[in-house]
């Protein structure tokens, strides 16, 4: 009886350990962590996160901060001044962009910094 007991009170106990198993959820669902920077192109990687992220209010004859980034030119003009990457890096004596939302993430942030680095190619 008493080796019924102990066998009964082992199980339940190695049953209520596997209970308590917990994980994170950047456990159970991580986000890519990998940020693919190996074909950073003007067309293809920084006008589309520009123009999703920058253009609805920088651009055009009224664009905010006096800063348009719709075109080649004007954005090469934002990184010669160093505007663009103050801002979307948030250093002090920019205005931290984009406005009245969280920082890019570090990947896209690195895309940009990746193809400025490159000199601003036209691809």
């Amino acid at each position: 009886m008493k080796r019924t007991i102990t066998l009964t009170i082992a199980f339940i106990t190695l049953v209520l350990m596997n209970a308590c198993y917990y994980d994170s959820e950047e456990a159970l669902y991580p986000q890519n962590s990998l940020c693919d920077t190996t074909n950073v192109s003007y067309s293809t990687t920084v006008f589309p996160i520009l123009s999703a992220q920058c253009v609805g209010c920088h651009s055009g004859f009224v664009a905010n901060g006096n800063v348009q980034l719709d075109s080649y030119e004007h954005i090469v003009s934002a990184v010669s001044n160093g505007s663009l990457l103050g801002a979307i890096r948030h250093e002090s004596g920019w205005s931290p962009m984009p406005q009245n939302t969280g920082q890019l993430d570090d990947c896209t942030i690195r895309k940009l910094e990746i193809w400025v680095a490159n000199g601003t190619p036209n691809n």
